[in-house]
């Protein structure tokens, strides 16, 4: 199926699309939801770490104080 023809089909034409068109379909969207799955577990991990180190600073703060009074 030529890139063409992926491009120029759209599911309210009435029509229903072939078995290869909906298989490279289906291929493309499962590709783009994995592509934005790695990104937002990329991003809740390195805000994750970020707040760690916002605590762990917290912390050596009062560590820090309470060693030196």
């Amino acid at each position: 199926m030529s890139e063409q023809e992926m491009n120029s089909y759209r599911f309210t034409s009435g029509q229903e699309p072939s078995d290869e068109m909906l298989a490279q379909l289906m291929k493309e969207v499962a590709h783009d939801a994995k592509v934005r799955q790695e990104q937002a577990t990329a991003a809740y991990f390195s805000e994750m770490r970020r707040e760690a180190e916002v605590v762990k600073a917290k912390w050596a703060d009062r560590i820090n104080s309470a060693i030196n009074g």
